[in-house]
């Protein structure tokens, strides 16, 4: 396409560098002179002097669990972990031994001796504020299309968190979704770009609109296609079992995915399990489910966004509350998400976005627009 940007996503070039200790890990660097990629402000996974600064903790947490096998787990096991899309020392650390008993041809013992190893490298301990506080500046931002409605969240979509945004039909939800995987390839300040993974659960994902607002950014249309890996779920356990190839395919492409994106979190549940008879059971498996998104995003540092429906609160109608409607998900929901996101429409194709919780945002709103070219700032 004459006068489109290509994308140039980083590529691992699978050397391994060997850090202290004789620890290995990948690194790969982005290229693409377009976008400035080669240099050093956009290495993969945050700059690379920044990593030799880190203390040997973080350098173990990401380290590939190969290096058990110098502890003596033997690579039949460890081949196991994998195929369950367990790929790193601080995936081990974040399972419970009652899920890794639970891995065909893992036995107590086995996970009693790898757990055991894990520690040796790993002691998951504390750190003071000011350590995590370095922690946290490898944390970057997406932007969702809308300088109004990034400043509303901060600067963006957050990493290394889960950001649900809830609202009822033709709100925006699945057009935010469309809009973030074309701007989760443009790289920023501090952000190298890289590939996305949609779940869709409701058959909503439409290529031909990706197309539309990769136009409105000038970029190469079928490069921005191919660098969105799309998988269609279609019951509440599919849509489980595809979180574990999401960590192997993570970690087999070493930081290249920066999204990953959900629409809708709660459908297929609410097909699933239906009446309160099955509240509890459905609870227990969102829960699960939502614990292995968060690990995800902390393990590879990926913005998880997804979205959420509406239900009618008959409660609220009989004591009078200006809004009878409330998100779905109820308490398991609410506490999993790091920031909450209410949409609501607005005068003709604009809506209205209000911070509805977060752990660092203050309460307030935003307006922005859907157009053509995807989500951008309202014109009024």
């Amino acid at each position: 396409m004459e006068g489109k940007i290509g994308i140039s996503l980083p590529n691992c070039n699978r050397e391994k560098l060997t850090g202290s200790g004789g620890r290995k890990f990948d690194y790969g660097i982005a290229e693409g002179p377009e976008w400035g990629f080669g240099s050093e402000e956009y290495k993969v996974g945050g700059l690379e002097e920044e990593l030799k600064e880190e203390d040997d903790v973080e350098v173990e947490e990401t380290s590939n669990i190969d290096v058990l096998q110098s502890h003596g787990i033997n690579i039949v096991d460890l081949k196991k972990l994998k195929s369950a899309g367990i790929c790193t020392i601080k995936g081990i650390m974040m399972c419970t031994k009652k899920r890794l008993c639970n891995i065909k041809g893992l036995s107590e013992q086995k996970v009693e001796k790898i757990k055991e190893a894990c520690c040796k490298l790993d002691t998951g301990g504390f750190l003071t504020a000011l350590q995590f506080s370095d922690k946290r500046k490898n944390i970057f931002r997406i932007t969702t299309g809308s300088q109004d409605l990034d400043k509303l969240l901060g600067g963006g979509m957050e990493s290394m968190a889960i950001t649900e945004a809830f609202g009822e039909f033709r709100t925006g939800k699945t057009q935010l979704s469309h809009t973030l995987c074309v701007t989760a390839q443009m790289p920023s300040q501090g952000f190298t770009g890289g590939k996305v993974i949609f779940i869709d659960t409701e058959n909503t994902f439409r290529p031909d609109r990706l197309r539309s607002i990769a136009e409105r950014f000038n970029l190469d249309q079928n490069a921005v296609l191919d660098n969105i890996l799309y998988a269609r779920a279609y019951t509440s356990e599919h849509q489980y079992e595809l979180l574990d190839l999401i960590a192997a395919k993570c970690h087999e492409e070493c930081g290249t995915f920066k999204l990953v994106i959900v629409d809708s979190i709660m459908a297929l549940f609410r097909v699933d399990f239906s009446g309160r008879g099955e509240l509890s059971e459905r609870q227990q498996k969102l829960a699960q489910m939502l614990s292995r998104l968060q690990k995800i995003s902390e393990e590879y540092n990926m913005v998880v966004f997804v979205t959420n429906q509406m239900t009618s609160d008959p409660g609220a109608t009989m004591s009078f509350q200006a809004d009878p409607k409330k998100p779905i998900g109820g308490n398991i929901l609410a506490h999993a998400s790091t920031t909450r996101l209410s949409l609501r429409k607005g005068r003709g194709e604009n809506r209205i976005a209000k911070i509805y919780d977060s752990p660092d945002l203050p309460e307030s709103e935003a307006t922005f627009a859907i157009s053509a070219g995807g989500i951008t700032d309202s014109k009024e």
